[in-house]
């Protein structure tokens, strides 16, 4: 244990070295993507250095950051200004951005039910690679979208703008009128979607439309809420760090894993859910599956559920280190 410290030693005081006396011979051949600012900050973390302000591991651990995603303190003053923007919004534009997010959302569960819903062989033969391709084929898509084309979806709000309330740039009022508004454009959308699908005759997995509704209303309360959490965690670290992000490779990146992920075990994600509940519905889960069940024995425990995995599990962790929170 102790030799590896030296050893970790040892390499951060060889890499500050490095940085103070500049470039070493052969360097030209690694172009890296740089911008003014970052220039500017190698310099005076530079200049730092060899004043003696900077002890070598301050130097390696404080060294300035490349990439094309911000780095964590970046993420979260992103956040809080991409949130003030969305608490500012009118309602009208709020509900009518969000019934497009219900459209793209639900757009992702048709191709998920499309594509990871029609294999039944692999489903019996090899149940986690259904669970991998129903995961990555479909949700990660729909958020893409929502992310690229612009939106409002309740679940990444629920982080997004809490995060500007916690810096005074969103007030209470904002942040409910937001959450609403685009709440119900989300239902507006997804239930809109799942009956064109049904109407256009797309729809290529009725029965596994309908025994996902039939299901997702039989589990109780408390691990359905449960699942909210976990999910809409998931859901809006992936928001979090694409919004960051300034290609479309990255931000596709920063997204499909975490989302990717919480598709393929399960959890329990609201806006998909208006989609892929109505569409079973509409596919014949309405034998045994009523409206009221749709919303009091799914959809009511998963908002809640989205809520705690975005406000508190994503945003106040991040506020309290790189916020104002517990400042």
């Amino acid at each position: 244990m102790f030799g590896l410290a030296k050893i970790s030693v040892a390499a951060a005081v060889l890499l500050a070295s490095t940085a103070a006396a500049g470039p070493s011979p052969g360097s030209h051949w690694v172009q890296q993507r740089s911008t003014p600012a970052a220039g500017a900050g190698a310099a005076a973390h530079a200049g730092a250095l060899r004043a003696g302000a900077l002890k070598p591991v301050e130097a390696v651990l404080q060294a300035p950051r490349g990439g094309m995603v911000k780095p964590p303190p970046g993420l979260y003053a992103n956040a809080v200004d991409l949130g003030a923007r969305k608490a500012a919004a009118s309602p009208v534009d709020i509900v009518l951005l969000g019934i497009l997010s219900g459209f793209h959302i639900g757009f992702g569960g048709l191709l998920a039910v499309t594509v990871g819903g029609s294999i039944p062989a692999i489903k019996s033969a090899n149940p986690g690679l259904q669970k991998l391709l129903f995961g990555l084929f479909g949700l990660p898509f729909g958020l893409f979208m929502v992310l690229v084309a612009g939106g409002e979806l309740f679940t990444g709000n629920t982080a997004l703008v809490t995060a500007a309330l916690v810096e005074g740039k969103a007030t209470v009022a904002n942040l409910v009128k937001n959450w609403t508004c685009s709440w119900v454009g989300n239902l507006l959308g997804s239930v809109l979607l799942a009956k064109l699908v049904v109407a256009a005759g797309i729809n290529a997995a009725p029965g596994t439309a309908a025994a996902i509704a039939v299901s997702k209303v039989s589990s109780p309360f408390m691990p359905t809420f449960l699942k909210g959490i976990v999910c809409n965690w998931m859901v809006c670290m992936a928001v979090w760090v694409a919004a960051g992000a300034t290609s479309l490779t990255d931000k596709y990146l920063a997204m499909i894993l975490p989302v990717s992920a919480f598709v393929a075990f399960g959890a329990e994600h609201s806006v998909a859910n208006m989609f892929l509940l109505p569409l079973g519905l509409f596919s014949g889960a309405s034998k045994s599956v009523s409206w009221q069940d749709l919303f009091v024995k799914n959809i009511l425990p998963v908002t809640l559920g989205n809520i705690v995995g975005g406000a508190l599990c994503q945003t106040m962790p991040y506020a309290a280190v790189y916020g104002s929170l517990l400042k």
